[in-house]
């Protein structure tokens, strides 16, 4: 449960990172740059241990296909809150399917 929620912590400053900057697109591309290395390296702060204990406990398939979801779940909460983008029907569905894909990654694990 703590590599989940560590995941969690460390998607969220890496989706600000990566698309924080969208809202601002008349700041400087370098500046751009600047800010998001300083955030990437907070999402390292927490990925780097969610990965070291949750490995053995999951394998590191299992820890990708787990981190990837909760970056799905951060972004959408982000793109509509933050970008104000909304969630339409074929992006709901796209997500289903790979919460599928997380179900056949722990076949027969539980």
């Amino acid at each position: 449960m703590l590599t989940v929620v560590l995941l969690f912590i460390s998607n969220t400053f890496m989706t600000f990172a990566w698309y924080g900057h969208l809202k601002y697109r008349s700041a400087p591309v370098l500046e751009a740059i600047f800010f998001s290395w300083f955030i990437a390296l907070g999402e390292y702060c927490f990925q780097v241990p969610a990965n070291r204990i949750g490995y053995g406990r999951f394998t590191g398939y299992q820890l990708k296909i787990i981190q990837e979801c909760i970056t799905l779940l951060v972004f959408v909460v982000f793109a509509y809150l933050y970008l104000g983008e909304p969630v339409r029907w074929s992006y709901a569905l796209s997500f289903v399917c790979l919460l599928g894909a997380v179900y056949f990654a722990f076949w027969g694990r539980f």
